[in-house]
């Protein structure tokens, strides 16, 4: 095995010796260079590697069975010929340093790893790997890897895989504030574990920038800003400043139905519950407010469980709007809410006369199927 790694650190020192007068040609051993890339939310995640291949690239020998515990053996090596590394990790892949940058602050495996690029190494075991995530990310290489670099070693679990001819990383599990790096090569791979602990604040603290440049000339990302706030319910004090903004003239903000509703939720996120009362009151008052607009807050109302106001809106709704298809709906739901079947049986029937789709009539053929055996037809 000390030959093996002899052998590679010659063939290293060879090209690098020579790179700086050479124009440009294939990598060497045919290890290509590789890169990924996955966004959580709005953390980027890179790997930027360089590729061996099981099949030998000096005499295509099929080494199948031969990388672990072999050709990359278990363990730390003691020193591999060339640099100042005496007890080294593998590099998790070819040539340069394998290379693992964040953008932002993350947590590999529930351990916390500062925004930055590292150089990858791992210690390979037949039961466990470790980790290692070193500040040194510009060496050829494990060549010149020292401890005191470290920033962080976790523990992992390696697994079988489908074959990989080439050495891989992939991102198998994705979500928004977390994901699934996984190196894969041969018949192994090994699964580390990526999280982010605050994706919304990460996105109000963008919202802020971004409502400071021109993004913030329309009333309509004020609104949306309020809105991701209070629905992730965070930054309250944020979300009120952005409703009010958007909700009150001259530019950039505009008073209409959604904009007043958004502020009366976020006065009331801040305990402001008598003027957001005052507030939702003037939004259904505003002539903006639209048979849509008030059935979809009645809509909000009935799945909060306030069945008897959620009625009193589609009621509301259908003076404003009267026979129109989303007001009888409405009034089908609001009446079968409080038990009423009979009459919302009656809407019902009208609305489906007015369905405007067949996904809308079989959804309203199956509320009166309900209603004419007694049943409620939101259940």
């Amino acid at each position: 095995m000390r030959s093996r790694f002899t052998l590679l650190a010659a063939a290293v020192l060879l090209v690098a010796a020579t790179a700086a007068g050479q124009v440009t040609q294939p990598p060497s051993g045919g290890n290509q260079r590789a890169s990924i890339t996955q966004y959580l939310g709005l953390v980027k995640v890179t790997v930027d590697y360089n590729s061996p291949k099981v099949h030998s690239p000096f005499n295509g020998e099929d080494r199948r069975g031969k990388i672990w515990g072999a050709l990359v053996p278990y363990g730390m090596a003691k020193g591999l010929g060339y640099g100042t590394c005496t007890e080294c990790p593998w590099r998790v892949g070819a040539n340069e340093n394998t290379v693992f940058t964040v953008s932002n602050d993350v947590k590999i495996e529930g351990q916390p790893l500062p925004a930055g690029a590292y150089g990858l190494h791992m210690i390979p075991g037949p039961d466990e790997w470790t980790v290692i995530f070193s500040k040194n990310s510009t060496s050829w290489g494990s060549f010149f890897y020292d401890p005191k670099d470290d920033a962080l070693r976790v523990k992992v679990k390696p697994a079988k895989s489908e074959y990989h001819e080439w050495l891989a990383f992939e991102f198998p599990e994705r979500q928004l504030d977390k994901a699934t790096v996984a190196m894969k090569w041969e018949d192994l791979q090994l699964p580390i574990h990526i999280s982010v602990d605050n994706i919304s604040q990460l996105y109000v603290d963008q919202l802020r920038k971004e409502l400071h440049g021109s993004k913030g000339f329309d009333w309509q990302n004020w609104n949306a800003a309020a809105r991701y706030a209070l629905e992730n319910k965070i930054a309250p004090a944020d979300a009120l400043q952005w409703a009010q903004t958007a909700a009150t003239p001259p530019f950039p903000g505009q008073e209409n139905f959604n904009t007043l509703m958004t502020l009366a939720d976020a006065q009331a996120a801040n305990g402001m519950e008598a003027d957001a009362k005052k507030t939702r009151d003037r939004a259904l008052a505003s002539p903006t407010a639209s048979a849509i607009d008030m059935h979809v807050y009645a809509r909000s109302l009935l799945a909060q469980g306030k069945k008897d106001e959620a009625l009193a809106i589609w009621e509301l709704n259908a003076k404003r709007h009267p026979n129109e298809w989303p007001v009888n709906v409405g009034l089908a739901r609001g009446n079968s809410a409080v038990g009423r079947y009979k009459d919302a049986l009656k809407y019902a029937k009208l609305a489906l006369a007015q369905a405007p789709d067949e996904p809308n009539r079989k959804m309203l053929q199956g509320g009166i199927a309900k209603l004419e055996q007694g049943k409620d037809m939101n259940q």
